[in-house]
């Protein structure tokens, strides 16, 4: 929000000028990836055309929206399975932008998209560990540990909350159901199935 320039102004929270809007109907509307019609992530790819545009994208802090939500875990993996696409298929748009925009935006889309592919390195060096040895060594505990620390602690300064040191506690779902869901989710990015319709 620093930059103008959020990356992904959620579907429910967002709002746009009708005029900027009007000027990217058309490629909104007809959002293609491998030469397929692809329309969800449909708020992130919108995103990105706005700043694409020049426009500026914001955070405000006292907004307040209502939303589904998922609650139970095969409707949320089903969700985290169209977001992961939708995320690797939009980075992929967002990179050519991102020289325009500020350095800092460059580290942080690198790093949302590095650190998972590091902690599923360090998750698998893990397994390979416990094959072959029959233990896990430390280190590879400290470093999936301090990663998770890491991302924790600047979402909690960044916020300036405490509370987000509590997203810690997502490590073990991350590692063991989304990191999977979104080597899947690479694997099928042509697939723009909903799954939930």
């Amino acid at each position: 929000a620093r930059f103008g320039a959020v990356m992904c102004c959620c579907g429910p929270c967002a709002m746009y000028r009708r005029s900027a809007l009007a000027l990217l109907l058309d490629q909104y509307e007809t959002q293609f990836f491998r030469g397929k019609p692809s329309d969800f992530g449909e708020d992130r790819h919108l995103t990105i055309l706005m700043l694409k545009a020049g426009f500026r994208t914001e955070y405000v802090p006292d907004a307040i929206a209502a939303t589904v939500v998922p609650d139970t875990l095969g409707p949320y993996l089903r969700q985290q399975l169209r977001w992961a696409r939708s995320t690797f298929r939009d980075t992929f748009l967002a990179l050519r932008l991102l020289p325009e925009l500020d350095g800092y935006l460059t580290l942080d889309v690198v790093g949302q998209n590095l650190g998972p592919l590091l902690l599923a390195v360090s998750a698998l060096a893990a397994l390979a560990e416990l094959a072959v040895g029959g233990s896990v060594p430390w280190w590879t505990g400290l470093t999936i540990a301090a990663m998770t620390m890491v991302r924790c602690s600047v979402a909690a300064l960044r916020a300036g909350e405490l509370r987000f040191l509590g997203f810690s506690l997502h490590t073990p779902i991350n590692i063991f159901l989304l990191l999977p869901l979104k080597a899947y989710a690479l694997c099928t990015l042509s697939n723009s199935d909903w799954l939930s319709r």
